[in-house]
């Protein structure tokens, strides 16, 4: 296991996305950003439902800040990795609920389009 300081949980569905089949492309797109920058110490892990998204978008939270962001494409997920891995700021556009603190932010339909 490669040594990391954040771990992000992201749910592959099947009710997030249509069958899971987008949430697991992004999986697989947020692999990739990870990978692209060595110096993240960032591991992640494929969940399945987290019954939280009601939203046709896929859910990944950050730990330890507890973070939960909607991503509804792939650029969602880009923005995550180079904005909160690493930058260290949220995307507050993107958050829905935050640990210790409770649902936040916009309802899915009021989101930006990315």
């Amino acid at each position: 296991m490669r040594t990391h300081q954040r771990h992000v949980l992201m749910c592959t569905g099947p009710r997030c996305t249509d069958n899971g089949v987008l949430s697991a492309a992004m999986f697989a797109v947020l692999g990739e950003q990870i990978d692209a920058r060595p110096e993240l110490k960032v591991k992640r892990t494929r969940t399945h439902c987290m019954v939280a998204c009601k939203s046709q978008a896929a859910v990944l939270v950050v730990y330890p800040e507890g973070v939960w962001y909607r991503c509804k494409d792939a650029a969602a997920i880009e923005r995550v990795v180079a904005e909160h891995l690493a930058e260290g700021r949220e995307v507050t556009d993107l958050v829905f609920h935050r640990l210790g603190e409770g649902d936040v932010g916009l309802a899915l339909e009021e989101m930006p389009n990315v």
